[in-house]
C-alpha cells in the first residue's frame, strides 16, 4: 500500500497572483470552518526576526514570517509549506487559528474552486507610524471594498459619545440611573 504525502491532499494549489505574486488557490471546494492548512517553517524568537528582516531598510517589505505570540515567529523562507504564499487581503476568506503555538488558516465562509485564499495578515506595528507610514512601509493592493490601504493595523477611530442638551454623555446618564442617580 502506498501511502500519498500530506500535500498531496492539500485543497490548495500555488499559483500566479493578480494580487501580488504567487498565492494559493482552491482546488475544490471548501467549507466554512473547514481547516485548509498549517502554516510551518522555522521557529524563531522576534528578536532574531529583527536580526533577518529590516523592513525599514528593504526596498519592499517582503517576508515569510508569521508572528505565534510574544515570543516566537515562524520564518517559513526556507523550510515553509504552500501556506507562505497566501496573499493579504482586508476582506478575507479565511482566518487564522493559533492551538498549542501552531498556526493553521480555517476557512472564514464557503470557499469555491478557483477562488484565491487570502487571510487578513494585519500587522503590529509601534505607535510612531502614521497611516501614511503604513501605507508607505506595508501597502496593500487587494482591491477589496473596504481596503484600509495598509497590511498593517490601523487604530479604528474612537466612536463619539453622543452628548445631552446639558452636554453629559447617553452613557454616563445611563450609568446614573442605573446606580440611583441623576
Amino acid at each position: 500500500m502506498t501511502r500519498r504525502s500530506p500535500e498531496a491532499e492539500l485543497p490548495v494549489v500555488v499559483k500566479k497572483s493578480a494580487i501580488q505574486g504567487r498565492g494559493v488557490f482552491a482546488k475544490r471546494s471548501i467549507k466554512k470552518g473547514e481547516r485548509i492548512i498549517e502554516y510551518v517553517g522555522e521557529r524563531i524568537s522576534h528578536e532574531e526576526a529583527s536580526k533577518r528582516y529590516d523592513d525599514e531598510g528593504m526596498r519592499r517589505h517582503h517576508t515569510f514570517l508569521f508572528s505565534v505570540n510574544d515570543d516566537l515567529c515562524i520564518d517559513a523562507t526556507a523550510s515553509g509549506n504552500e501556506a507562505r504564499f497566501i496573499n493579504h487581503c482586508c476582506e478575507p476568506n479565511t482566518e487564522v487559528v493559533v492551538v498549542r503555538d501552531r498556526v493553521f488558516i480555517k476557512a472564514a465562509r464557503d470557499i469555491t474552486p478557483g477562488d484565491e485564499i487570502f487571510y487578513d495578515y494585519w500587522y503590529t506595528t509601534d505607535e510612531s507610524y502614521t497611516l501614511e507610514d503604513l501605507q508607505r512601509v506595508y501597502p496593500c493592493r487587494c482591491g477589496a471594498e473596504a481596503c484600509r490601504g495598509t497590511l498593517a493595523a490601523v487604530e479604528k477611530p474612537k466612536k463619539a459619545k453622543k452628548k445631552t442638551a446639558n452636554g453629559e454623555s447617553a452613557a454616563k446618564r445611563a450609568q446614573g440611573k442605573r446606580n440611583g442617580s441623576r
